[in-house]
């Protein structure tokens, strides 16, 4: 459901997701995934008619730095995690940190 609302232009009701999933869903159980969605502050929601319509705070990529996030703020510390982590990764990915954070010069 998330990547069929990351996909969509604008926010869906209940009833839009449902019908773009082509059935094998009830209704109700969209509702519930949706709002269970919402509470776990992936979409953000707001009213259309009598329903909400739903839409992601993120695409794929945001929620992904987001989760990333989540985990680093649940440890105290945050320097060993941080250390661990670019101790862990590949050259390549580690070199491609440091390029973002303005550490080596692009390269071209």
């Amino acid at each position: 459901m998330l990547a069929l609302l990351q996909s969509s232009r604008r926010a869906l009701t209940p009833g839009e997701v449902l019908r773009r999933l082509d059935g094998g869903l009830a209704y109700s159980t969209v509702v519930t995934v949706l709002s269970r969605m919402f509470d776990k502050g992936l979409l953000t929601r707001g009213k259309q008619g009598r329903a909400y319509a739903y839409a992601p705070v993120a695409d794929a990529h945001g929620l992904t730095a987001r989760r990333m996030r989540q985990v680093l703020e649940s440890d105290p510390d945050r320097k060993a995690v941080l250390s661990r982590f670019v101790e862990d990764l590949p050259a390549r990915d580690e070199e491609l940190l440091r390029r973002l954070l303005g550490d080596l010069p692009e390269r071209e």
